[in-house]
Formats: C-alpha cells, structure tokens, sequence
C-alpha cells in the first residue's frame, strides 16, 4: 500500500474536480486495533455559501461547520442518525466547501472490518457514508485533523475508467439543490451507496 498522503495541492483543486480526482484515491485510517483502508468509489460535493444542502449555507459558521472555514484537506466529521460522517474539506479558506466520501472498496484490513461489522456481508461493510466509518474506524474524534498525516490520511490509489455523475442523495429539503449533479463514482463499482 501507498501510505504516502497526497500533497496539500491535491487538496486544492476546486471542489467539483477534487471530488472526481478523490475518486480511486486510498482512505486510510490507523487505530490501536491495526489499520484498515479503502479506495474512494463515491463522494458528493457541496459547495458552502450558494448550496442550499450544505451545512455552510449562506456562510453558517458553528462550532460544528468551523473546520470548513479552514484550508482544504482538512478533516470535517459529523453525526447524522447515529453514524459518523466523513469529509474533505474543499475550496479556499474562508469558503466554506467539503466533499463527503459515501463509500468506498476494501483494501487492507479486511479482518478488522469484518469485525467492526459482524453480521454482514463484505459488500455492506463500506457501502454508504454511516458504514465505511465504522469499518475503518472514523470516528468524531477525527474531527479538524488534516489527511496529510496519520491517523486518517488519503492516498494514492488508481485512475477509475469511467466515473458517473448524478444528484446527491438524501436532501430533498434542500430546494433546487437536489437536483445539482454533484454526487459521483466509479461506474459499475459493487460498493457504491446506490
């Protein structure tokens, strides 16, 4: 495995384009229990201050929405319905962007996850955002670290052959932002979310 992260300018592309180049990338995240990691399959984008789906809408800055008010790479979790989140933060300082990573593909630490997971079959181990932190261990303590060093890093992994792009999910709430086409992932790949 490339336990090498990606450099700081990987992080600072603009929003859309990293949340396509993330795709293939290796999530890597180390614990006491030993480390298990996963190729990036699908991410959403969500572009801050103009994205009604956003946490930073309109610029909302709060004690949960502070980190992406930080430099891109930075690492934003939160918890919806019980399970953490993860996301990269995005954009320039100031500019309140992320990327949320849905799922990803067993790479190393197949017998932690299986563990992390009892109960399920290895496709449902990583397949949406709630269940690829719990397999790999991503938890809120996470929160406002930097993927360019250990414990939660993103690395190199390999170039996808055909991504698909499509509207996010889960944020019928949001106005005309539902229908943005800002969700993408690797085509054909077993573990995306749907």
């Amino acid at each position: 495995m490339n336990d090498t992260p990606m450099p700081l300018s990987f992080f600072q592309q603009p929003t859309l384009e990293l949340a396509k180049s993330l795709l293939g990338c290796v999530l890597v995240k180390e614990t006491e229990e030993g480390t298990a990691s996963g190729y990036i399959v699908e991410t959403e984008a969500y572009l801050g201050p103009t994205d009604r789906a956003a946490h930073s809408y309109g610029n909302r800055r709060t004690k949960r929405t502070e980190v992406m008010f930080q430099e891109a790479g930075r690492i934003y979790t939160y918890v919806m319905h019980t399970h953490c989140l993860v996301n990269v933060v995005s954009g320039e300082k100031e500019k309140p962007e992320a990327i949320l990573i849905r799922a990803v593909e067993p790479f190393e630490g197949l017998e932690l996850m299986e563990s992390r997971r009892p109960g399920h079959v290895r496709k449902n181990w990583t397949s949406g955002p709630g269940k690829l932190t719990k397999a790999l261990g991503i938890t809120m303590e996470d929160y406002g670290g930097s993927f360019l060093e250990p414990p939660l890093i993103i690395s190199k992994g390999y170039q996808p052959e055909d991504i698909v792009e499509g509207k996010r999910i889960g944020i019928d709430n949001s106005g005309e932002a539902r229908d943005y086409p800002w969700r993408f992932w690797v085509k054909g790949n077993p573990y995306v979310s749907r």
